[in-house]
């Protein structure tokens, strides 16, 4: 059995307007990105990539995109990525572009690229504040992003829907 070798291709949407974001959908990511390679390489070049070709993240809200695709095409998936000038979804069309951040053999290694990538934009975010107040809610929020396990309520505490227990 042959295993085929994928690429992973980490990007980030960079829309005109960040509020028009959240529609982003991930089917209407995949076929942008296929329009953009058939009118670059045709026929050949999008039957090359859409082989294995699929969104396999999408986060519509902080706009990162992973695309997977085959190892012997990911060049031509990467050359094709400007061409990308605005993504439709739900009758609304976005004005955006596709900035590849980050090219790897697995996912895992993608994932670790964005969180080095976040914290750096994380610090040129703090040093661009103009006053300590901003840079304290910078501060406060990004401490307020922590995964905390939640207590289970004790049998100790009476409830508050009005009986009481004896």
């Amino acid at each position: 059995m042959v295993r085929f070798k994928n690429r992973y291709v980490l990007c980030e949407v960079v829309a005109e307007e960040p509020r028009g974001r959240p529609c982003i959908e991930d089917r209407a990511v995949g076929s942008a990105v296929r329009d953009a390679i058939a009118r670059a390489y045709g026929d050949y070049g999008l039957a090359c990539c859409s082989v294995s070709f699929t969104v396999k993240y999408l986060n519509a809200y902080t706009g990162t995109v992973l695309l997977r695709c085959r190892k012997d095409f990911y060049r031509l998936l990467c050359s094709a990525l400007p061409l990308v000038r605005q993504l439709e979804s739900r009758g609304l069309r976005c004005p955006c572009f596709l900035s590849t951040l980050h090219v790897g053999g697995t996912i895992r290694s993608c994932q670790k690229f964005l969180i080095q990538h976040n914290r750096r934009q994380l610090l040129t975010l703090l040093q661009n504040c103009t006053n300590e107040e901003e840079r304290q809610r910078i501060r406060q929020s990004v401490l307020s992003c922590s995964l905390m396990e939640e207590q289970p309520p004790s049998g100790d505490e009476e409830e508050d829907d009005g009986t009481e227990t004896d």
